[in-house]
């Protein structure tokens, strides 16, 4: 029988917590849409001034300089905040946050292939570690805080606070969850949220008008045989596409060390590839997030919901992106993640028979998920942008997403608590940059 003074106990650590969440919360979620109403303006002003992507080589080597002199450890991002996670040491250091932000506005004024969920976590995990330093909290409190952190970042900036919670417990350790953190990670995704929105922020909207194939006669079913089988086939490639990004980045990076070993330089190469490609290709659409397009009917995510079929964008934003990120522009690469499934999936949907606005639906949250290894989170996140009717189908592009991906990911400082096939050498807990080279154990 539970005692009245272990109840009374539970009801202090309960008010403790709210009181260090709440405030998170609200700084996040606040920083989120400021970030995001930012966002807003500069791609406007890049869509409106279209010649200010001749100064992206010079607006990225800028940003590197920052970094270069005063970036310090925050130039570690997310994998920095991971490793705080799992062997908590000397904290995310505070200029992380303004660091990352302006970086990341001035890469997507200037049009730089990157997206903004890095920004977002970033932000979150190095406010929730300087709070954990001030509050002089242990090291298990600080574990919980910063996947709170990172957690509210992520459910603010895309409006999507139950997916923020998931992803917050699941991208640690790859296979593993920790639900004791569960609620307080949920609470603060879901506060800050509710902030970003308060400030008259507004997310877009993504119609999926499938809803299910019905007999005749018969009310719509959530799943057809045919179509799931169809939706399998097309997760194999959103999988390997998935692979494809985190590889290309990885693979790219150190060449461009080997051409340019001054990192702070780097940037350059980068924007000059970028402004050759768009003189190649004769369109802007591949530049910044790719939510909406400069020009009407143009590749976007949005446009890939509708009735127009575009074969190749989805490959052409993964090089424009690969590029930018491996020379160094900051911002994430989630949303990116985002075009590229969205567009795989639209332009594998009519050679398949499947529906394109649920394919695109599918790819969406399916390559983000084999990216960032956390297919329950993307799962979520299919219901929450486009309603539960087709969750059959978003778990099945998730989950064989994920498998399909491999031992790889955009996140290498995640730990690998259960590999995606069973080996007998494994090590629990290893490092996912380990598992990718095909180690499987520390004493290797």
């Amino acid at each position: 029988m539970v005692s009245f003074k272990e109840i009374i106990a539970f009801m202090l650590r309960l008010g403790r917590w709210f009181c260090l969440l709440v405030p998170l919360a609200l700084f996040v979620g606040s920083f989120c849409a400021l970030f995001l109403w930012m966002l807003e303006w500069v791609t406007h002003y890049r869509f409106t001034h279209p010649n200010i992507l001749y100064g992206l080589p010079l607006a990225g080597v800028a940003v590197a300089l920052s970094y270069y002199w005063w970036g310090g450890r925050a130039g570690g991002g997310n994998n920095l905040i991971l490793d705080e996670i799992n062997k908590p040491g000397e904290g995310v250091p505070l200029r992380m946050a303004p660091l990352v932000f302006i970086g990341t506005v001035v890469s997507h004024l200037f049009g730089a292939s990157v997206g903004r969920e890095g920004t977002a976590v970033q932000m979150g995990g190095s406010l929730a570690s300087n709070f954990a330093r001030l509050f002089c909290l242990d090291e298990r409190e600080t574990r919980i805080l910063l996947m709170a952190g990172m957690a509210s970042g992520l459910g603010a900036v895309y409006g999507t606070p139950i997916t923020g919670a998931v992803f917050g417990l699941e991208v640690v350790t790859l296979g593993a969850l920790d639900y004791s953190a569960l609620l307080p990670v949920a609470v603060t995704s879901i506060i800050a949220d509710w902030t970003c929105h308060q400030w008259g922020i507004h997310h877009a909207s993504y119609i999926v008008s499938f809803k299910g194939f019905a007999a005749q006669g018969q009310p719509a079913f959530h799943v057809d045989a045919l179509l799931w089988a169809k939706v399998a086939l097309a997760a194999v490639a959103f999988g390997f596409a998935s692979k494809a990004f985190s590889e290309g980045v990885y693979r790219l990076a150190p060449l461009i060390k080997k051409l340019c070993p001054q990192t702070w330089l780097q940037p350059a190469i980068g924007g000059v590839a970028t402004i050759a490609l768009v003189w190649l290709l004769g369109t802007r659409d591949y530049l910044g997030l790719g939510v909406t397009a400069p020009e009407l009917g143009g590749a976007s995510i949005v446009n890939f919901f509708g009735s127009t079929h575009y074969a190749w964008s989805w490959l052409l934003k993964l090089l424009f992106t690969v590029i930018a990120l491996a020379t160094g522009y900051k911002g994430g690469e989630v949303t990116p993640l985002f075009f590229i499934g969205a567009g795989l999936g639209n332009a594998l949907a009519p050679f398949l028979g499947v529906p394109g606005d649920l394919l695109a639906g599918v790819g969406m949250v399916a390559v983000f998920g084999g990216a960032v290894n956390a297919p329950l989170a993307c799962t979520i996140m299919g219901v929450e942008l486009f309603g539960g009717t087709n969750i059959v189908y978003y778990a099945t592009g998730c989950f064989i997403a994920y498998l399909c991906s491999g031992h790889t990911g955009i996140y290498l400082s995640q730990r690998v608590g259960i590999p995606k096939i069973w080996r007998a050498d494994f090590q629990p807990g290893i490092l996912l940059k380990r598992a990718r080279n095909g180690v499987w154990r520390e004493e290797d």
